[in-house]
């Protein structure tokens, strides 16, 4: 399979080992839009506030372009500031974008509780807890 993995910058270390691991199965992994300048949202920012909403709408429409390519997408969500399995804006958005393209949808860990926890359920992920066998 050809899966996207989606995530919060704050995961971009925990992608390498889960990287080879599929790959290792035998599936092609493709990576979050900015995993090799994880600081261009923040130098974005840095060029003022149009620039940095330019900035995103790249990244949006690059998501959704690269997901309709994909057979499945990925959600590393993992403990972030004190939220359990966090899912964040953009996060959620590319979540959207794999359920409304009739994508396969994984989550490594739990949905998180809270605002999001309806719409992320209505998406029918497959949750990994952890288990990457299970792909």
């Amino acid at each position: 399979m050809k899966i996207l993995i989606i995530c919060s910058k704050a995961f971009y270390k925990d992608i390498p080992p889960i990287k080879e691991r599929l790959e290792a199965k035998g599936h092609e992994i493709f990576l979050p839009n900015s995993y090799d300048n994880p600081a261009a949202e923040q130098e974005s920012w840095s060029l003022g506030e149009k620039e940095h909403a330019e900035f995103k709408t790249r990244m949006f429409k690059r998501s959704k372009e690269v997901i309709e390519r994909m057979d499945a997408v990925i959600t590393l969500n993992f403990d972030k500031h004190g939220q359990k399995n966090y899912i964040g804006g953009a996060t959620f958005l590319e979540l959207y974008e794999a359920f409304m393209a009739d994508k396969k949808i994984y989550l490594y860990n739990d949905i998180p509780e809270g605002i999001l926890y309806d719409e992320i359920s209505g998406f029918s992920p497959v949750i990994l807890h952890g288990n990457l066998d299970l792909i």
